[in-house]
């Protein structure tokens, strides 16, 4: 699929945000933000699993934007433990919505985000309440995400079985108490799913195409 990818900064809270931007050749069926894993262990937007997300949400249809948190690459600001960080979603989903209003009107949302990433979309769910959310290796516990089912349409949780850095019961854990919240589980690959991104790719196809 063809696009038209923007490369441009965002205000925020902290300062200018780097984000990239690409836009379907057909008329799109939302608007994706994708999150990136820990700032402070070399997480940034071009990490392999966010440019995996990115290219298959463009190839369903959607506005895909991914960005660098504050004091990531060319961000302004520093870590914040979090906090901050889901402030920066906000402006991002906010400048991104309002752009692209007049041409498309309202779009549905989807937030997705990976390890870190994924717990601060988790929290961002909660004031955003997008209509899709796909977490992958989400680290729900170091950064106690709350609950989600009550505040999205759709969530996909996707997770490796030989995750030792976001362990796997975590998220079984964390998912329990939430009725009908599945965790979609690919047998051996750890936590940066290495040999397993075309996995990533088919289970987000199959759950947007199924």
């Amino acid at each position: 699929m063809k696009s038209n990818t923007q490369k441009f900064f965002i205000d925020g809270p902290a300062g200018k945000l780097e984000t990239v931007l690409a836009e379907p050749d057909i008329s799109p069926c939302g608007i994706a933000v994708i999150a990136h894993p820990h700032p402070l262990f070399s997480g940034t937007m071009d990490n392999k699993i966010i440019h995996t997300l990115f290219n298959t949400l463009l190839e369903l249809g959607f506005i895909s934007v991914k960005f660098n948190f504050r004091g990531v690459g060319k961000s302004a600001g520093v870590h914040d433990d979090g906090i901050g960080e889901v402030e920066d979603v906000m402006a991002v989903v906010g400048n991104v919505s309002d752009h692209f209003h007049t041409q498309y009107g309202d779009q549905p949302l989807l937030l997705a985000g990976f390890s870190f990433g994924g717990a601060i979309q988790a929290h961002a769910a909660q004031r955003l309440k997008p209509q899709h959310l796909i977490l992958v290796a989400p680290s729900v516990e170091r950064l106690n995400a709350p609950p989600v089912i009550e505040h999205t349409g759709h969530v996909l949780i996707i997770h490796g079985d030989q995750d030792d850095i976001v362990s796997l019961q975590s998220v079984l854990d964390w998912a329990a108490p939430q009725q009908s919240q599945p965790v979609v589980v690919i047998p051996g690959a750890e936590h940066f799913f290495h040999g397993r991104l075309s996995s990533i790719k088919g289970v987000v196809f199959d759950a947007f195409k199924g």
